[in-house]
């Protein structure tokens, strides 16, 4: 399996994460200060340059007040090819 941290996938993760930042009406610091974290770690996640693992996708995405599930089936509409290897 090919890396996939700068993947044409991994980049539309990324603008949809930004996209439903952006609609939950949060900056990027508003958004690390619900992590805990600096505006510098949301940042590099929506530039593509850190990968999120699983649980800090559902911390992030509870943090946003989305639902995970929901946002992983709009990512599949997005790029339905996702999971061909």
């Amino acid at each position: 399996m090919r890396k996939t941290i700068h993947s044409p996938a991994s980049q539309i993760f990324c603008s949809l994460l930004r996209e439903e930042r952006q609609n939950a009406g949060l900056s990027q610091n508003m958004l690390a200060e619900k992590l805990n974290r600096p505006q510098s770690f949301v940042a590099k996640i929506e530039k593509g340059e850190r990968r999120v693992d699983l649980v800090e996708f559902l911390t992030i995405t509870h943090a946003m007040g989305i639902d995970p599930v929901k946002f992983i089936r709009k990512l599949q509409k997005l790029f339905p090819d996702l999971l061909d290897i």
